[in-house]
């Protein structure tokens, strides 16, 4: 994006969110940032991370959410959107048991705002986060964009692929440029507390024992964050008609590794409960980067070895 324009993050103060907030503040581009701070976890967490990770640049923030048609409406009348990048979201598989009507608000209806909002103002370019979990239970792997995902086990996995097929009407119909990213299991400084590797990290600190679901023979293709923050602004920069595209590390990893190199960079030893596979869980995540690499120039760099150990460090930084 050589030319500098206004970009509206959804889900700015998110763990991604805020990454990319700040990667494109430091390129020159001006920032819009919406974000409810929803409790599903702890919203001084998502303070802290554009307190510290945008620190004094310039951005603008509306606490807003993003099904509230009244109020995206009035962002989009005060600033000339020319990009969206749209990475709000209930996140979280389990969740889904709790609160499915949270799916519904933030994913469905608040996805549907952002592309009426697009179509309304002519928006030039829409980047859409979308999951992995879309593949569901894959027949095969590495997974490609072009296999088959509409056999989702989970209440998120099938709202995050209705957001795809949306994506797509709104670019059928009035010729909006969209690119949806599935993300592989991302993680890094400033993660999510609901994710494993941040409840993994804590329980190491705190001496407490930690639930491994799966009986440990789970793999994930974990993703570390400045990778993801790299396609979704290569992304943007590309400004693709349209497509859909995995970004992912490429390499799976046994989740017991894991738990290993937490174990290493903390320096203790975790007590590991084993237990079945959680309803909505997949067994495997693995994807196979060519189409991202070819459209967007785009590869991963940082392995799980180097990538856990930063995370750990950041965790000590804050919490100690």
């Amino acid at each position: 994006m050589e030319i500098r324009q206004k970009i509206l993050i959804t889900g700015g103060a998110g763990f991604i969110g805020s990454h990319v907030a700040k990667r494109l503040i430091q390129s020159g581009h001006e920032v819009i940032i919406v974000d409810n701070f929803n409790p599903y976890y702890d919203p001084d967490l998502k303070r802290a991370r554009l307190r510290i990770l945008l620190q004094d640049t310039p951005h603008t923030l509306y606490t807003t959410d993003i099904a509230d048609q009244w109020a995206m409406r009035k962002i989009f009348q005060t600033h000339a959107i020319g990009s969206i990048c749209h990475l709000a979201a209930q996140a979280g598989v389990r969740y889904a048991s709790k609160d499915p009507f949270a799916y519904e608000h933030s994913n469905l209806r608040g996805t549907l705002t952002v592309l009426e909002m697009a179509r309304e103002f002519q928006v030039g370019n829409i980047v859409i986060a979308s999951s992995s979990s879309v593949y569901g239970n894959a027949a095969q792997y590495p997974v490609k964009e072009t296999d088959i995902a509409d056999k989702p086990i989970s209440l998120y996995a099938a709202t995050k692929r209705a957001c795809e097929l949306m994506a797509y009407s709104y670019h059928h119909l009035y010729q909006l440029p969209m690119t949806c990213l599935r993300f592989f299991t991302v993680y890094g400084p400033w993660g999510r507390p609901d994710m494993a590797l941040f409840s993994f990290t804590n329980a190491a600190l705190e001496g407490k024992p930690i639930d491994v679901f799966g009986h440990g023979e789970m793999t994930r293709d974990f993703t570390y964050i400045d990778d993801i923050v790299d396609g979704i602004v290569k992304a943007l920069e590309k400004n693709l008609p349209w497509a859909v595209l995995n970004l992912g590390r490429g390499k799976p990893e046994p989740l017991m590794h894991m738990i290993n190199l937490v174990e290493s960079a903390t320096g203790k030893t975790l007590e590991k409960n084993f237990l079945p596979m959680q309803p909505g869980d997949v067994k495997h995540t693995w994807t196979d980067t060519h189409e991202a690499n070819a459209a967007l120039d785009w590869e991963p760099k940082t392995s799980l070895d180097e990538g856990v150990p930063q995370f750990v460090n950041w965790y000590l930084s804050y919490f100690t």
